[in-house]
């Protein structure tokens, strides 16, 4: 059974505590490295948003592509161009994509309802 969206932030959020408590610098500055990585720079943190999302889906990760749609909502994405980014993840990834975009409309729509 799917996570609800608030089962997958609170676990997602302890998971990290735990996992950052620790004293390995290798996981440290990966974790530094990815939050960087989606900053504002040569392309808008909205761009690169929605770039982790495709790479997500095409990878097929449910809990990454939840973890991304949040963060696009939060970066003002819209509805086309969620479904643009989910075209060009179909397209890339193939038709094995398709559970994942099912799931992952389900997840955008949840999470602008959350929003609004």
């Amino acid at each position: 059974m799917e996570k609800t969206l608030a089962e997958f932030q609170a676990e997602r959020v302890a998971a990290n505590e735990r996992i950052l408590s620790g004293d390995d610098r290798v996981i440290k500055r990966f974790f530094r490295l990815d939050g960087e990585a989606y900053e504002d720079g040569a392309l808008p943190a909205k761009t690169k948003e929605l770039l982790g999302l495709v790479a997500s889906m095409v990878l097929r990760c449910d809990d990454c592509i939840t973890y991304h749609v949040i963060q696009c909502v939060k970066c003002g994405v819209t509805v086309a161009e969620f479904e643009e980014a989910f075209a060009v993840a179909l397209v890339v990834g193939g038709s094995i994509v398709i559970p994942h975009l099912r799931r992952a409309y389900a997840r955008m729509d949840e999470v602008l309802a959350a929003a609004a």
